[in-house]
């Protein structure tokens, strides 16, 4: 797999220039999908301008001084994606990644305390050896649970980072406030009215009590009645 994108193909979701150069580094593979995430070198160079050059974001990377929730990485081409955290030490700044209303990834300024802990979406529960339930999610990782009756598909959990505590969930359920990933209404937020179940392998539809629709799938709780998050300029519908 080559170490590098053509910029002009690059994933919709990153926010570069286009046409100043040919190539950009390309993520390595990881917890988040091509599309659904990009390289720290990005990140550190043409979002946050901290750096001029792929070679200076590399330095300030192994020397260590970048977190992704909460851990240590070494490597620029390591993946960030939605509701991750980046905490650059060495100037004492911590960031969220959201997504913008143009569907692209951009990092929102948290303050240190909100840095310890993540919103993460579960996609789906699975069985392990003894009967313990798994709750696998948006970002890759797992956490064994004791009472899966008190989780479902969709629901949003606060969890700590590094650790995987969980500190809070927001259900997937009528009243909650919702934030959207994609679609029409990318980067906004709306609260949810109700929900249809969809036989066969249609998508369910969500609907809102600002009067439209959406499949399941573009829709992400992020609190209990108000947003529990830090948002970037997002319209409220």
């Amino acid at each position: 797999m080559s170490k590098h994108l053509k910029r002009l193909p690059a994933p919709v979701s990153w926010k570069v220039t286009r046409k100043v150069h040919k190539f950009v580094t390309r993520p390595m593979p990881g917890k988040h999908a091509l599309n659904e995430c990009l390289p720290l070198t990005v990140l550190l160079r043409d979002l946050l301008h901290h750096y001029d050059t792929a070679a200076e974001a590399k330095r300030i990377v192994v020397n260590g001084n970048v977190k992704i929730d909460g851990k240590v990485v070494r490597d620029v081409k390591q993946g960030v994606g939605l509701m991750d955290v980046v905490s650059i030490d060495k100037i004492n700044e911590q960031y969220r990644m959201l997504i913008d209303r143009n569907g692209r990834l951009i990092p929102v300024r948290i303050t240190a305390d909100e840095a310890k802990w993540k919103l993460v979406r579960i996609e789906n529960k699975t069985t392990q050896k003894g009967g313990v339930t798994q709750l696998n999610l948006h970002d890759g990782r797992n956490i064994l649970v004791e009472k899966p009756q008190e989780y479902r598909t969709w629901d949003t959990l606060k969890i700590e980072v590094p650790g995987q505590r969980i500190l809070n969930r927001f259900p997937f359920e009528t009243g909650n406030v919702c934030y959207f990933i994609g679609g029409q209404h990318v980067g906004e937020i709306a609260t949810i009215a109700g929900q249809e179940i969809v036989s066969a392998s249609r998508p369910n539809i969500v609907y809102f009590k600002e009067g439209f629709s959406t499949v399941k799938e573009k829709v992400f709780v992020i609190g209990i009645k108000v947003p529990e998050i830090k948002l970037p300029e997002v319209k409220v519908i």
